[in-house]
């Protein structure tokens, strides 16, 4: 039986990170995976939606330009669309497996090995792997499970991935279809409204059961979006209920019931799933080792990475945390690092960075006014608007505002940020740098920042805190605020 330092029993983004952390420290690893390396961080996830959106966006962009010319909009193809998006997988997909090759041909083939099966927990370190009628077992001294996870389905809905699909099937897609459906008004469901809307190919609708989309961030954020998704001839169904859906001559029907007593029948060509995913934990073992789920019961139960079973760790969407590729990479370097680096600092959530790739995108770090108000926390609040920004101005996308919320004391520390626009993504790292430090704003007020660039709109939030800021809220009330949030009562701040 083959012995190992570590095991990690899944392929995708976590799994991969551990094995290779578990590298760095001299240990000798197996890997397994019994499908695809890079698992949804590759295919039907996270690098094959933003490769849509990136195509997408360029093709509104460009009939923003055309429309002030009165031009007819600009298309392409859906087998181009394919075609970048195929492309995309297969860079992606070519560096795993050039590097795994790699990996067992020079030196470290002593300390890494790739096994292609599916892994099942014996013991607390016994591995069962079976691979095309082959079975093997192996043995480790500490295990990582990293096993994923897949779109969730609803009951009495029947997904068969080309009328009623999941984010696992659109990329199978023959064309853009008339019409779509989508279930579920959260971020991975309102990405594909503005994907498919951008095309101007597809008539969209979302199903929201709430009153407004996006129902976890700030109302300010939710309104922006929505209010451009139906810029675009989105069709967004709030307050309803899902009563039926079900295919009807190859088209999707469903019915939909209002709290004001309303129904509604409504047929489109195809309907997309987006209500979550599930974790991947059927048929590994759990069960010998008497490994404790979460008290939801559908996650494994973790502390800090680690199971209830001392030398078995889970990270990645088993965990039940954030399903972000970012965070399962970070977990899983984090539980490697418990084992053989002796790291004793308990992993933090407070500084996760975000993106949402809406039209515009919208970043976030830390905590937003909702939940601050939901965990009676005082604050300050400041908000600038991006047509006051020069590099806004330049690139003539001014729609979007930046707000950074600090502590209601003298050191306003930080404790969230939203950034909502072009290149949000890249103006919220310092902040959560800051936040993950829990220090003050001043440092960022001193910064030299590049110009023109976005991120000085971030400076100029900090300096209307502290005032001193170029200009004035007093007097452009409409592009600037700052106000002080207690107890979900909203006071501005005197400024001049």
């Amino acid at each position: 039986m083959n012995q190992y330092d570590v095991v990690v029993i899944g392929g995708g983004p976590a799994g991969y990170a551990a094995a290779m952390r578990a590298i760095d420290y001299g240990k000798k690893v197996c890997l397994i995976e019994k499908e695809r390396v890079g698992g949804a961080g590759v295919y039907n996830g996270a690098l094959s939606s933003k490769t849509l959106w990136e195509l997408s966006n360029k093709v509104a962009s460009v009939n923003q330009t055309l429309h002030s010319e009165d031009n007819r909009n600009y298309s392409i193809p859906w087998s181009q669309v394919r075609r970048n998006l195929e492309e995309a997988i297969f860079e992606r997909k070519f560096q795993y497996s050039c590097h795994i090759k790699l990996m067992q041909t020079e030196t470290l083939n002593k300390l890494f090995h790739y096994e292609r099966g599916a892994g099942k927990l014996l013991s607390a370190n016994e591995i069962e792997i079976k691979h095309e009628g082959t079975t093997k077992v192996i043995s480790g001294d500490y295990i990582i499970i990293a096993t994923g996870s897949r779109p969730r389905y609803l009951k009495d809905i029947p997904v068969d991935e080309k009328i009623i699909l999941t984010s696992d099937g659109i990329d199978q897609l023959d064309d853009y279809p008339e019409s779509i459906v989508i279930v579920g008004a959260g971020v991975i469901g309102c990405e594909y409204a503005t994907i498919f809307s951008n095309f101007g190919k597809t008539k969209v609708h979302i199903i929201d059961r709430q009153d407004r989309i996006l129902p976890f961030e700030d109302q300010d954020i939710s309104e922006m979006v929505a209010k451009n998704l139906e810029s675009k001839g989105v069709t967004i169904h709030h307050n309803a209920d899902l009563k039926r859906m079900e295919i009807k001559n190859g088209e999707v029907e469903y019915e939909l019931s209002y709290i004001d007593g309303r129904t509604e029948i409504i047929t489109v060509q195809k309907a997309l799933l987006s209500v979550g995913r599930e974790p991947n934990i059927e048929n590994i073992g759990l069960e010998n080792v008497n490994i404790q789920l979460s008290s939801r019961g559908v996650h494994i139960g973790d502390d800090d990475t680690q199971t209830n079973v001392p030398n078995i760790y889970a990270v990645g969407d088993v965990s039940g945390r954030i399903a972000l590729v970012n965070m399962g990479e970070i977990e899983a370097r984090h539980a490697i690092e418990k084992i053989f680096g002796g790291a004793t600092n308990r992993l933090s959530y407070d500084n996760v960075c975000t993106i949402m790739f809406m039209q515009p995108e919208v970043a976030a770090v830390g905590l937003n006014e909702k939940q601050c108000v939901e965990k009676n926390i005082p604050v300050k609040v400041v908000k600038l608007d991006y047509s006051v920004i020069a590099r806004a101005i330049a690139m003539r996308q001014t729609q979007g505002f930046f707000k950074i919320i600090v502590t209601n004391d003298s050191e306003m520390r930080i404790l969230g940020m939203r950034a909502v626009g072009e290149h949000a993504s890249s103006a919220i790292q310092a902040v959560g740098l800051l936040i993950k430090m829990n220090v003050g704003i001043e440092v960022l007020s001193e910064l030299v920042h590049p110009h023109p660039s976005i991120v000085e709109g971030v400076q100029e939030c900090v300096r209307m805190l502290l005032n001193k800021s170029i200009f004035k809220s007093s007097v452009f009330k409409d592009k600037l605020a700052c106000y002080s949030l207690v107890e979900g009562v909203k006071t501005p701040l005197e400024r001049l």
